[in-house]
């Protein structure tokens, strides 16, 4: 049968569709800019219709109002990746995070989370009806190709992004039109805190590196100081709209990338419209499951990768809390821990991880003497290279456990230090 005519067979409303899920299932949630909304308000709307329905979704953007209040018979949250939209939620115990390194969960769905409905959003097909994912390959891919049922909302203003992003219409269960803007990540706040980490990180960054970055403002200040490199290449699981200023400013060009030479990998996109309308067609941009482009051996296989993330807490010993604020989940441990072992695996490769030395405006340290009860190790200590703050730079490999400390408390906040000086000597029994 012709694409087209399966296209016209399958084609449905947003309502009609929804009314396929049934009460226990489990129903994937394209993330971040990728979520079918127009699919997921049908759904909010219907709930009435179901009992115990279980969302799996990674980094909303979205409204999550089957979260709300109320929502609880019907629906339930399964979060791959706490954040600011779905951190109540999982508080409040209306929801549950699954703790998994970013690169393995394509595989939960045909493992441990076997997938009863994909809810999707694609371009519209190509001359052979092919669709793009888009701005979310990530675990997308993997959920359409292992779901009993595929939904696909159609729209008009998802780019066509090269690489492994692509579904054929016939693999499509129901399709519905929807035209609508994709939600957008408004730009980071950087500050002057900011600036310096970005100062310090970008000083750890070479001609001809291989850049993996993260989400917030310190991978976004870090880009700021980096327009005076060159050849610079990306694989990476996510980037936003400073790569695009880099890239228009010959910065970035993956001329010296030793692995997918000339293409910048990524898994899925945040930004404004200016970044979705350069990653459209584009033959730069190769988009990739996250089992590809997380894979600690496939990353680092670039030659000079160069990981940059953030987290919550490092303890005098190295240890890093990037996921939880004592024991309350805040975050994921997204794919922190695949490209830190990538950079380790990498020829010439570095890890840093990034945060500004103090929380609560400046009130508790981020260094810390140990990590606050119940707080989760999520880079251990064997795996920590860089540690940066506003105040310097600390490479802990390879060093002893007292050396270790010693760094970490030279690049604290000066009004700190002396309460780790203090908390140092009791541990280790000599004199800072």
């Amino acid at each position: 049968m012709d694409w087209k005519d399966i296209y016209k067979e399958r084609l449905t409303t947003a309502e009609k569709a929804v009314g396929l899920i049934k009460s226990g299932n489990r129903v994937v949630i394209g993330l971040g800019a990728g979520e079918a909304t127009a699919l997921v308000d049908a759904m909010v709307k219907n709930h009435k219709a179901y009992r115990d329905v279980e969302i799996a979704q990674m980094l909303p953007l979205g409204k999550t109002e089957h979260s709300d209040p109320g929502m609880e018979p019907h629906f339930c949250y399964n979060s791959l990746f706490v954040s600011g939209k779905s951190r109540k939620t999982v508080s409040d115990g209306h929801g549950d995070y699954t703790p998994c390194y970013f690169s393995k969960i394509p595989l939960l769905w045909h493992e441990d989370l076997p997938v009863d409905v994909a809810m999707l959003q694609v371009s519209p097909p190509d001359e052979h009806g092919f669709c793009s994912l888009g701005v979310s390959v990530d675990y997308s891919k993997s959920a359409a190709e292992h779901t009993k049922l595929l939904i696909a909302q159609v729209n008009k203003h998802m780019p066509r992004t090269l690489g492994d992003s692509f579904l054929h219409v016939s693999q499509m269960d129901c399709i519905v039109e929807h035209d609508q803007p994709l939600l957008y990540l408004p730009a980071a706040n950087i500050g002057e805190v900011e600036k310096a980490i970005g100062g310090h990180c970008a000083s750890l960054v070479r001609d001809g590196d291989c850049l993996q970055l993260g989400i917030g403002a310190i991978p976004d200040a870090v880009l700021l100081f980096l327009k005076e490199r060159k050849d610079l290449g990306i694989h990476t699981e996510m980037f936003s709209d400073g790569v695009v200023e880099l890239v228009n400013a010959g910065v970035i060009n993956n001329s010296k990338k030793n692995f997918n030479h000339g293409k910048m990998l990524a898994s899925f996109l945040m930004g404004t419209q200016k970044l979705y309308d350069f990653v459209h067609n584009n033959p730069m941009v190769s988009m990739h499951p996250t089992d590809y482009t997380n894979d600690p051996y496939l990353a680092g296989q670039n030659d000079n990768l160069v990981s940059i993330n953030s987290c919550v807490q490092v303890d005098l010993l190295g240890q890093v809390s990037s996921e939880t604020v004592g024991m309350t989940q805040i975050s994921g441990v997204g794919g922190q821990v695949d490209f830190v072992r990538a950079a380790a695996i990498s020829k010439g490769g570095r890890s840093i991880i990034a945060m500004p030395s103090t929380a609560k405006e400046g009130s508790i340290s981020k260094i810390v003497p140990i990590l606050d009860e119940g707080a989760v190790v999520t880079t251990n200590r064997n795996d920590v290279q860089y540690i940066v703050t506003e105040h310097g730079v600390a490479n802990l490999r390879n060093r002893t456990n007292r050396d270790r400390a010693r760094m970490l408390i030279d690049i604290a906040h000066p009004k700190f230090r002396e309460q780790l000086k203090e908390a140092f000597k009791q541990r280790f029994k000599t004199d800072y």
